[in-house]
């Protein structure tokens, strides 16, 4: 079905905020999406996302390609399929990612790990921001680099010599790319 790559780049956080971070750009793109002030990981913050970055001074990246074998990558899927093939794929693989971040936060104090998209631990539609509440697991919610303003798609292309790919017309790409780091 899919093998997976892993890459990892440090880069000092000074020189990606520099580089790739454009925080009023990306800030339109959350605004743009279903996700807006509906999940805790996801703008509008209430604290300056500059000044979260400039609190560190190194970020680790850490990504997994996930690359699809012939057949599944030339199977037409219809919208539903889709749906369920992505949500298993990339949700096994966001949790690998998750748990290995989780362990070097315990190895280098101080430090804070950035999703690979946007928070999924209460389940879909279910997290308590829209209703006012507090996040429930706020010792697990992490937010993501592109919802900090991070171009994602520089990031992987500059750093791992990998370039986006999309689904187009129920086929899925070559592959997949998730992207999270570790603020140290």
């Amino acid at each position: 079905m899919y093998q997976v790559k892993t890459y990892s780049s440090e880069i000092p956080v000074k020189n990606y905020f520099e580089k790739y971070v454009d925080i009023p750009t990306f800030l339109k793109c959350c605004q743009d999406c279903p996700n807006y002030d509906k999940k805790w990981s996801c703008p509008s913050y209430d604290f300056d996302v500059e000044t979260y970055w400039k609190k560190y001074e190194t970020l680790l990246l850490m990504g997994r390609q996930i690359i699809f074998d012939a057949e599944t990558k030339n199977r037409s899927f219809t919208q539903e399929e889709m749906d369920s093939f992505l949500e298993k794929v990339l949700k096994k693989e966001k949790q690998i990612l998750t748990d290995q971040l989780f362990k070097l936060e315990k190895e280098y104090a101080g430090s804070i790990s950035l999703s690979a998209g946007s928070c999924i631990i209460c389940g879909k539609d279910n997290c308590t921001k829209p209703k006012g509440k507090p996040c429930r697991f706020p010792d697990k919610m992490r937010y993501s680099i592109e919802s900090l303003g991070g171009n994602v798609g520089k990031t992987i292309s500059d750093l791992f010599h990998i370039e986006l790919e999309w689904i187009e017309q129920g086929k899925l790409p070559s592959h997949f790319v998730l992207v999270s780091g570790l603020l140290k």
